[in-house]
C-alpha cells in the first residue's frame, strides 16, 4: 500500500494502543483468573461480529499482505462467503430498525450474531499476533454503550460489579488516529476516518489510492498529540 506517506508512523501509534489494551487485559486475568477464561484453543471470540476502523483495516491488511499468496488465497475465498453473510444480516437488521424496532434491541441481536473469522484455520488465528481490538479484549467485560458485556465462556457475574473496558473510549482513539492517516493522505473523502468495515471485507479490499480518494498532492503530514502514549486509566472503569 503506497499513499505517498509512511504508514509505519500510524501503525506504531496503532500498535502502542494494543499494547496498552493487553495489559488491561493481563491485570484482569491476574486479578480474576475464575472469571476470565481465554485460553489457548478457545475460538469464542472468532465468531462475533464487529468492525474495524480504517486505522485497523490498514493495519491488519498489511500484515495479511505478509502471508503466504496460497495462504492467502484461500482465506479471501473463505472472506467472501462470510462477506456475503453479514451483508444479508445487517440488510435484514436495518430492515427491522426501519419497521421501527428500537436500535438498542438491534444492537443486542447483532452482538449474538455468529460468523466465523475468515483468519480462523484449524482452530488458530494466522495474524494472532496481529489480531484486532475487539479480539484482544473479548474475555472481560466491556461497555458498548447501549450495554456491558463480556464473552459467554467467561465467569462474570450479572449484577456484580467489575472493572469494565470502555469501548466508546477506545473508539475514539481510533477514530482520531483514522482521522491522522486520511488527512496525511489527503484524502477527498471527509468523512474517510469513520469508515467502518467487518474483518472480511478488510482482506478483500484494495486500500489502493484509487480507493481512499488520494489527491495527487498528497504528502506526509504525521501529527502528534497528547493522545500518542496511551495508558490503561482512559478505559476502565466500574461497571456491575
Amino acid at each position: 500500500m503506497d499513499f505517498g506517506i509512511d504508514l509505519n508512523i500510524y501503525h506504531n501509534k496503532y500498535q502502542e494502543l494494543m499494547k496498552a489494551v493487553d495489559h488491561i487485559f493481563n491485570k484482569m486475568k491476574i486479578d480474576y483468573p475464575q472469571e476470565v477464561k481465554c485460553d489457548q484453543g478457545c475460538t469464542e471470540c472468532c465468531f462475533a461480529m464487529f468492525d474495524l476502523s480504517l486505522a485497523e483495516a490498514l493495519y491488519l491488511k498489511e500484515k495479511f499482505s505478509e502471508l503466504d499468496q496460497d495462504l492467502r488465497n484461500s482465506i479471501l475465498i473463505e472472506a467472501d462467503k462470510v462477506d456475503r453473510q453479514l451483508n444479508k444480516i445487517k440488510k435484514d437488521l436495518y430492515k427491522e430498525h426501519q419497521q421501527g424496532v428500537e436500535e438498542h434491541r438491534i444492537l443486542q441481536k447483532a452482538s449474538l450474531v455468529k460468523s466465523r473469522c475468515p483468519l480462523l484455520i484449524d482452530n488458530r488465528c494466522v495474524l494472532y499476533d496481529h489480531r484486532p481490538i475487539t479480539c484482544r479484549l473479548y474475555g472481560i467485560p466491556m461497555d458498548m454503550g447501549h450495554m456491558t458485556a463480556s464473552c459467554s465462556q467467561s465467569g462474570f457475574e450479572a449484577g456484580r460489579e467489575y472493572p469494565t473496558v470502555h469501548m466508546n473510549k477506545i473508539h475514539d482513539r481510533l477514530v482520531s488516529l483514522s482521522r491522522e492517516i486520511a488527512e496525511a493522505i489527503n484524502t477527498k473523502y471527509s468523512e474517510l476516518h469513520t469508515m467502518l468495515v467487518p474483518v472480511s471485507m478488510c482482506l478483500l479490499t484494495d486500500y489502493n489510492k484509487e480507493y481512499l480518494g488520494v489527491k495527487d498532492d498528497s504528502r506526509l503530514s504525521p501529527t502528534k498529540s497528547a493522545q500518542d502514549t496511551p495508558t490503561k486509566e482512559w478505559v476502565l472503569g466500574s461497571k456491575d
